[in-house]
């Protein structure tokens, strides 16, 4: 069986969705929504992430990532690993109404997997893709940014403050992130425009 986190190409950047197991809705919670941010800071200053784009949802994240020492796996399962680990604990310690429910739910998911005997949180593999142009790039940004917008949880994409928005409207946001370059946008055209009205 594949393990997941095999990348062809180590050192490019990707466009990388994680799922947690069954949909369930942990990140409606801010403290684990704050953990995710904790663990993405950390990846950034000391395991050499270069974070482009991010978004945390209810139940799933998208992040626009490279690996600067040319080891996307590694880091993705690193992050993996230790999100889990810190959210399981929190769900234990803190109040939580949904205690019971969701570490059934996690504790199932081991079911058939060898790798995890206790709790399995995030679905095994990523969904991933290589980030091939600027314009593919930017498609993914938008795609992420408004992930917020379309249930209308927020009006524009820079008011959800878990993502990476606010980084590219006003400089300012949780996560020091790596600006993507501004492709080179056609004026006469008003169709480029019309999706900014939503940042």
């Amino acid at each position: 069986m594949s393990d997941g986190y095999k990348i062809r190409y180590q050192t490019l950047i990707h466009f990388i969705t994680a799922t947690v197991v069954d949909w369930v809705d942990v990140f409606t919670r801010t403290s684990y929504r704050d953990v995710v941010v904790a663990c993405l800071d950390f990846c950034i200053r000391e395991k050499a992430m270069v974070l482009y784009g991010y978004v945390i949802m209810s139940n799933y994240i998208h992040i626009i990532v490279q690996s600067g020492d040319g080891n996307l796996s590694g880091l993705l399962r690193d992050f993996k690993k230790f999100t889990a680990s810190k959210i399981l604990e929190k769900i234990k310690s803190d109040p939580e109404s949904r205690r019971e429910w969701m570490l059934e739910r996690f504790k199932l998911a081991t079911d058939g997997h060898s790798r995890n005997k206790n709790y399995q949180f995030w679905q095994y593999g990523n969904h991933q893709e290589e980030i091939y142009s600027n314009k593919f790039m930017w498609s993914k940004l938008d795609y992420t940014h408004l992930n917020p917008v379309r249930p209308s949880i927020v009006a524009k994409a820079s008011h959800y403050i878990y993502s990476s928005a606010s980084n590219y409207v006003s400089d300012s946001g949780l996560l020091k992130i790596e600006i993507a370059a501004i492709p080179i946008v056609d004026v006469l055209n008003l169709n480029n425009f019309t999706k900014y009205n939503e940042y």
